[in-house]
């Protein structure tokens, strides 16, 4: 393997691409590898790739520093810090830092506004050390934006690219997330998730997505649609890595407390690193529901044929398969607009508290929101290169989800 770059540096003798988590704190120890190195290499990354991926919206201005910090901070502790500890995590452009990031969900209406505070995740992503690389793009609002806006476009970046195949739709709304750290321009990264959001675009990307119990992770300080489904997960490159910055982010938050006081009460006794064990899919019994998603595709065809081969695989590693799997009610779940008309109602009312509560904004209010994206329209389709603007006018009509989109 080709060693990495960092920066305009030599070369690093270590190279970062594809490691996990545990790989660079081992370098870390080792002295193959700084914070600081790390840091710059991805940075280096995004500069080159990020024009065609459109993955990342902004990187941090004070991300060099934090990692010189971090690793001041490895110098005087040893090995006696976290596993997060001087690793890049790229964030959502939706939840919050009180920093010289943006928070702007990947819409001109907010850029500039100003944040009470951090996230609750991102409190304890610092608390643990990691650095905050930047924020991640996102289908804009986190895919409320409009019903004809495609998954992974924002205004801020344009459309965000699948890294495998670019023509490919990266799913969303968490799109920047995945691509980012499928094309290893940061080490982890966090999405977020009402109805999709964090599943689709990890399987589309091929990363891995862990979607929490809601309450499990604080939302306060993330841009809204609904407190009955929205909640903040990781999105890595590996099952390891993912579960190790879900216990980092899982907790209590005074600001999010009706709902962490009560999941907290689920949160095990030493975190969920325990149950990585290479044989934890012996004797587990998984349900394969072919009615609808198998339809997509024949029988025989290039995704059936893969679908076969990796329920092979589960098998071989102990699973027990329950084949197609009937649910009564999943056409009525996967084809009804009860939720969507539930999500509009909430995310009025969400919106308009979170952005109230802003230190300082363009927008206070939703009806802001369609005003600004009105009167902007022509020069914000410009600016991200879409063809028309009568289907980019956020909100103008109301919001049809749609479920393999992801919101």
């Amino acid at each position: 393997m080709a060693a990495g770059r960092c920066g305009d540096s030599d070369p690093l003798s270590f190279s970062p691409i594809e490691k996990t988590v545990s790989d660079l704190q081992l370098a870390f120890t080792r002295k193959q590898l700084t914070s600081k190195q790390l840091t710059e290499f991805y940075l280096a990354r995004i500069e080159r790739l990020n024009p065609v991926l459109r993955a990342v919206i902004e990187v941090n201005p004070d991300a060099i520093s934090q990692a010189e910090e971090a690793d001041r901070e490895r110098r005087r502790l040893g090995n006696a810090v976290g596993e997060l500890h001087g690793i890049p995590v790229l964030l959502k452009d939706n939840i919050g830092t009180k920093d010289r990031l943006n928070t702007s969900a990947g819409s001109l209406a907010l850029v500039g506004s100003v944040v009470a505070r951090d996230a609750g995740v991102v409190a304890r992503l610092r608390r643990a050390g990691a650095v905050i690389l930047g924020k991640a793009s996102l289908s804009e609002w986190a895919h409320l934006r409009g019903s004809d806006a495609p998954s992974g476009w924002c205004a801020r970046t344009g459309q965000g690219k699948n890294p495998y195949n670019l023509s490919a739709d990266p799913c969303g709304s968490s799109s920047g997330s995945a691509i980012s750290v499928a094309a290893n321009l940061a080490a982890v990264s966090l999405g977020t998730e009402t109805d999709g959001s964090i599943i689709c675009p990890s399987s589309m990307n091929a990363v891995v997505g862990i979607k929490p119990t809601v309450g499990l992770t604080s939302r306060s300080g993330v841009v809204p649609i609904t407190p009955r489904q929205d909640t903040i997960g990781p999105m890595c490159r590996t099952v390891s890595d993912a579960v190790k910055v879900l216990d980092v982010i899982v907790g209590f938050d005074p600001y999010d407390a009706e709902a962490t006081t009560e999941a907290s009460k689920y949160i095990p006794a030493g975190g969920y690193r325990q149950f990585l064990r290479s044989d934890g899919l012996r004797g587990k019994r998984l349900g394969i529901i072919r009615d609808p998603f198998f339809k997509k595709f024949s029988n025989g065809s290039l995704q059936d044929r893969a679908f076969a081969g990796h329920f092979n695989t589960l098998r071989e590693k102990g699973a027990i398969l329950v084949d197609n799997m009937e649910m009564g009610i999943m056409s009525e779940a996967y084809t009804s607009d009860w939720e969507t008309e539930a999500m509009m109602t909430d995310f009025k009312i969400a919106l308009n508290a979170y952005l109230k509560d802003l230190v300082v904004s363009p927008i206070r209010s939703l009806e802001d929101a369609i005003a600004f994206n009105n009167e902007h329209a022509v020069a914000v389709c410009e600016r991200s290169f879409c063809r028309t603007t009568s289907n980019w006018l956020p909100f103008k009509h109301e919001p049809r989800l749609r479920k393999d989109r992801g919101v």
